[in-house]
């Protein structure tokens, strides 16, 4: 077996064309090498072409070896040597290879010069030698090369195909098509959160890669997509169908050839449906999690341990702290199914019957809500930490702290501010109805009552201070709080009706 077909005969992909060193190589050739910079003989030869034109460059192709005798030169007139290696570097021609013996003997010294100097290497082909010959060599191991990495591609897709069928299918899946390809290989989920890795990378680099995975799944649409990371290439491809992206795998490569890209699109098949099985077992495990979810409610806390004993190494340990959601998108799911994985026997999650998901953990081992909060563009509220049993209380002051704000919101931020606080935006509404007979007489009279009685209020009904603070008598005090009670059709003397205004004055800002 000659070098030429020898260098297709790796394990691991190689490349798609023969080099000029492997084609100086065959000794059936006997082409001599005359001059040549450094790594020029690693670059590979598309074609071999022959021309004894003195310009055949609008016949010539990048990568190209130019065969010529010489014909075309007359006499040593270093000029049209230099004008004429200087057109072939342009064009990208790989070499140059000069046949002695039948216009010259030998190769010109000023043509060894040109060459020389624009870097294009030259190679003396000997008389005995054809030019088909030479061509003929390069077209075998082109065609050499391709049956290789035909059978190359063969071989990988069987090894990557019997790694699937081991213990951890998917896993041993991903390992096998990082060594066949020589490169790094990861899986990521709908979430882009990391499912395998054929190893692991540097933290700054797999977030880095992670955040581009997670900006090629936002747009819900196939692809795939080239790109640097930290000086380094990684091809990425999303898997399943436009507006149900399973995932996206990533390869530590930049270029990958019609074999090479063959072996992945098996794998992205295979580990498409190995996604889309996960999807089902992950919505059966949801369903799960909402029963375990509303048996804590109902109290039945001995049913919720077994299931969760059974299915998720146990509940957490009191004191819990009881978080909530206030949206329940696919991402943040598949995000705290890797979490609860992770951190079995500390934290729980499971749908919460009104909407959103809850999540349960240990009060010594808080979770990263306000990261959680941001990443996913959710409203959270918490609780104040409480046994286990006191679930459905807990909820509820998760889900009242949840409705008070953006972001993180906590109970105990909500209990400091009072029960004024808690006033949901439909008492506001309320508040306004019940004022607005108020509101109405002052903008037609261009009166104050409105003012006057949350004065009068503020001042514990006291008509003199109220007077005072608004510089009038009192009895004007009077006279206008008497008006506002016909408006409100409520009288102001007993307590009751004083504070439920009050709080409409309040309610109302």
């Amino acid at each position: 077996m000659h070098s030429l077909y020898a260098l297709y005969t790796m394990s691991q992909p190689a490349p798609s064309a023969p080099t000029l060193r492997a084609l100086l190589s065959r000794g059936d050739l006997a082409l001599r090498l005359a001059s040549a910079s450094h790594g020029a003989l690693e670059q590979p030869i598309r074609w071999v072409h022959s021309s004894d034109l003195a310009d055949p460059t609008p016949f010539l192709a990048e990568e190209m070896v130019l065969l010529t005798t010489g014909t075309q030169f007359s006499g040593d007139d270093a000029a049209q040597y230099e004008e004429y290696v200087r057109r072939l570097a342009h064009r990208g021609v790989v070499a140059l290879g000069f046949g002695t013996e039948v216009a010259r003997t030998g190769i010109p010294e000023a043509l060894s010069a040109a060459c020389e100097a624009h870097g294009v290497p030259l190679f003396e082909v000997p008389y005995r030698t054809p030019f088909i010959a030479v061509a003929r060599a390069v077209a075998e191991a082109i065609a050499a090369g391709a049956y290789a990495r035909r059978t190359w591609a063969l071989s990988a897709q069987r090894a990557v195909a019997l790694a699937a069928l081991r213990r951890d299918g998917l896993g041993s899946a991903i390992s096998e098509l990082s060594r066949q390809l020589g490169a790094w290989v990861g899986l990521f989920d709908s979430a882009a959160a990391p499912v395998r890795a054929s190893a692991p990378l540097e933290t700054a680099l797999a977030e880095r890669v992670q955040q581009e995975c997670e900006t090629m799944l936002a747009r819900g649409a196939s692809a795939a997509a080239v790109i640097r990371v930290g000086g380094r290439s990684f091809t990425l491809q999303t898997l399943g169908p436009g507006g149900t992206l399973r995932g996206a795998l990533v390869i530590g490569a930049e270029a990958l050839d019609e074999e090479a890209r063959s072996v992945v699109t098996a794998v992205v098949a295979m580990t498409g449906f190995a996604l889309e099985q996960n999807e089902a077992l992950a919505r059966a495990r949801g369903t799960l999690r909402a029963g375990v979810v509303r048996a804590l409610l109902t109290g039945d806390t001995a049913l919720a341990g077994e299931i969760g004993d059974a299915a998720w190494g146990g509940l957490p340990a009191d004191p819990v702290v009881v978080a909530v959601t206030d949206e329940a998108p696919d991402a943040l799911a598949a995000f705290l199914e890797l979490r609860a994985g992770r951190e079995q026997g500390s934290f729980f999650f499971g749908s919460d019957p009104e909407g959103g998901i809850a999540l349960v953990h240990t009060a010594d081992a808080p979770l990263a809500l306000d990261e959680l909060a941001e990443r996913f563009d959710v409203a959270v509220g918490v609780s104040e930490p409480g046994p286990l049993a006191s679930f459905a209380a807990s909820l509820d002051e998760a889900r009242i702290a949840r409705d008070r704000g953006e972001g993180v919101t906590r109970f105990a931020d909500v209990a400091s501010a009072g029960v004024l606080s808690t006033l949901s935006p439909e008492a506001a509404n309320v508040a306004r109805t019940v004022l607005s007979p108020i509101v109405r007489h002052d903008d037609v009279h261009g009166t104050a009552i409105l003012d006057t009685l949350r004065i009068w209020l503020l001042h514990d009904a006291r008509y003199d201070d109220a007077a005072r603070a608004l510089g009038v008598h009192r009895h004007t005090v009077r006279t206008r709080i008497r008006l506002a009670e016909r408006l409100l059709e409520r009288d102001l003397q007993s307590f009751a009706a004083r504070a439920e205004i009050w709080v409409a004055l309040l309610a109302a800002r």
